[in-house]
């Protein structure tokens, strides 16, 4: 049988969180490692964490030994991590690395060059997480009434700007870099954001790093698809000028979106550590499209965020431009001037109605061939999520087939699992098939399973690839596709959004119409055919739709550029089906990075394997 050690049963998971500062250590080495700690603190307890001491870091030193200056700053440093800040917050280092060759020099003819790069640390924080349902994200909520921002500030008014994104834009380093002054405030705020957060009094999260104030809040808003409006006047600004460093320093914090009937609660919770003086008010949220930032009453500066997210994006755009396909680059970059209303749910099908529930009571489990090749990964998931349905899960490598030391006569069901086959190599999932069509033993295996009338099976991914290399073997397969490299040239790890397709596939019973998120990761998922005939005759189950629930040919909401946006297919009798996508990575809805509220435990895909149990039957 094949563990997968109750991970898919519970409620808890593991966090990882990255911070580095090293623009920072150009002006304060000690400051830079100090901040670089913050951040990956502020980042990771975002999640549910019990305490601060479950955090264990790993510090990635990197510096060039030798050069005049840098071993003393280098010491310095490292003693501030080892000896001062880490036991002030209760922190340990079990691992890291260190890489002190950072400097080259050479000879171009007879003058002597060389390049230094300066000190720095990465932080990697990782913690076991009590609750992942608690875990909160960068996105507005536009849903929840009455809310707003309030922004913790750790820097105290500060606001210094040294090391800073705004000074680097200005070719300038700075003079005064943000620090950490007091590790026990950092330590205090810690505990008590755990604290209110796990009594549900946040609602999103984002910290203050790179760009400051003025880029975390855009960035919540892009996520959020909403407007701002945002008051500086708590900042006790004087001046139009002050503005500039409230926005643009990267002191330790971040800007919470509470629920107005919250915030004096929350500010009694912050003054009781002693952190009264780091809250502060900033506002609340539009629903249009506009973000306006003002000080005492006077607007200081407005821009849509269309204007401003495109040119967070830009970037990146012209980045694409060069590295993928130039129109699939293009497509990404004018879907964020539509009015995109996000994700959403529509299902065909109780959520909550478990269909195979009567043949679990029988206490029978039929066996299902959990099936994997060299480099396969997400047999574990799919075991769990077979096993959830009542199937017992038995873990098959193709080695246990070619050595002939077993074959598929006890199973009622075979699923070909996803996941970097071969390395994810191209064509991976068509070399997977050839050894199977090209091994006597292999072939007559598989085909006299797909001939049984009491099975059914089921390929994903690299396994999907894979059985339509089969079809020869699979009767009523004829009509599949072949799959290729997706249209943007790269690979692909998204959440989109499907709708499932009337069809004949077992598996899909019970939910055609439904539209409904599911995890894509793949390169080679894009639908070929060799005419239309053979396009028209595929037996199509599910297909890419975008937002407003239209059947998209539109990169990123297509992610591969299949024709008409079908990603999954079954053969005549519906017992054989293959998809790109991955069902089995969100049967829960803990799972899924995104789902509506009144979701419980099951996520609509769970049906997909219940209705493979009821099959059984």
């Amino acid at each position: 049988m094949l563990p997968y050690h109750g991970s898919y049963e519970s409620y808890c998971g593991e966090a990882m969180a990255i911070g580095e500062r090293t623009t920072v250590a150009l002006l304060d080495g000690p400051a830079s490692a100090r901040m670089a700690i913050a951040e990956s603190l502020t980042n990771i307890m975002a999640s549910s964490i019990a305490k601060i001491s479950d955090i264990k870091l790993s510090a990635n030193w990197m510096a060039p030994a030798g050069h005049p200056g840098e071993d003393a700053v280098l010491y310095d440093t490292v003693k501030t991590v080892g000896m001062e800040i880490c036991p002030q917050l209760g922190l340990t280092i079990p691992v890291g690395k260190d890489s002190m060759s950072m400097k080259t020099v050479w000879k171009d003819g007879e003058v002597d060059k060389a390049v230094t790069a300066p000190l720095s640390l990465v932080i990697t924080a990782f913690s076991p997480v009590t609750d992942v349902r608690k875990t909160l994200t960068p996105q507005i909520r536009t849903d929840i009434e009455d809310t707003g921002l309030l922004l913790i500030d750790l820097g105290f008014g500060n606001n210094r700007l040294g090391g800073s994104a705004l000074a680097q834009t200005y070719k300038q380093i700075g003079d005064v870099p943000p620090d950490v002054d007091d590790a026990s405030q950092l330590k205090a705020f810690f505990d008590v954001f755990q604290k209110l957060n796990t009594q549900g009094k946040f609602i999103a999260w984002h910290d203050r790093s790179d760009g400051g104030l003025f880029a975390c809040i855009c960035e919540m808003a892009f996520a959020g698809h909403c407007g701002l409006n945002v008051q500086l006047d708590s900042m006790l600004i004087d001046n139009d000028s002050d503005a500039i460093s409230v926005l643009f320093n990267e002191e330790v914090g971040g800007v919470l979106q509470v629920k107005c009937d919250d915030v004096q609660d929350i500010e009694a919770a912050f003054a009781e550590v002693g952190l009264a003086d780091c809250v502060h008010e900033l506002g609340r949220i539009y629903e249009d499209d506009q973000s306006t930032i003002n000080n005492n009453g006077l607007p200081l500066f407005s821009a849509s965020r269309v204007s401003l997210q495109q040119a967070w994006s830009e970037t990146s755009y012209h980045m694409q431009l060069l590295r993928d396909n130039p129109e699939s680059a293009q497509q990404e970059f004018d879907a964020i001037a539509e009015n995109d209303v996000g994700l959403s749910v529509k299902l065909s099908f109780d959520i909550n109605e478990d269909i195979a529930m009567p043949y679990i009571n029988k206490g029978i489990r039929p066996d299902v061939a959990i099936l994997r090749e060299q480099g396969v990964n997400g047999q574990i998931e799919m075991a769990a999520a077979f096993d959830r349905a009542g199937f017992n899960a038995i873990d098959v490598h193709m080695s246990d087939i070619i050595n002939g030391d077993l074959d598929f006569e006890r199973f009622k069901g075979l699923v070909a699992c996803g996941g970097f086959s071969y390395g994810d190599v191209l064509g991976a999932g068509e070399g997977w098939a050839k050894s199977i069509l090209f091994n006597s033993r292999a072939r007559d295996v598989f085909e006299n399973y797909f001939n049984r009338e009491d099975t059914f099976s089921l390929g994903v991914c690299n396994g999907c690839q894979m059985m339509a290399n089969l079809k020869s073997l699979i009767p009523g397969a004829e009509h599949w596709p072949h799959f290729v490299k997706n249209n943007s040239e790269q690979f692909e790890g998204r959440f989109s959004l499907v709708e499932v397709m009337e069809s004949p596939s077992i598996l899909m019973q019970g939910m055609a119409g439904s539209i409904m998120p599911i995890a894509v990761a793949h390169g080679e998922g894009r639908a070929e055919y060799k005419s239309t005939e053979q396009r028209q005759s595929a037996k199509s189950i599910m297909r890419f739709v975008n937002h407003d629930l239209q059947t998209t040919q539109a990169y990123p909401l297509n992610p591969n550029g299949s024709p008409d946006g079908l990603t999954g297919f079954c053969n005549e009798d519906g017992r054989a089906t293959i998809m790109m996508p991955h069902p089995e990575r969100v049967f829960r809805a803990v799972q899924h990075s995104w789902y509506p509220d009144e979701w419980q435990e099951d996520s609509p895909w769970m049906r997909m394997f219940r209705n493979a149990r009821a099959f059984t039957e």
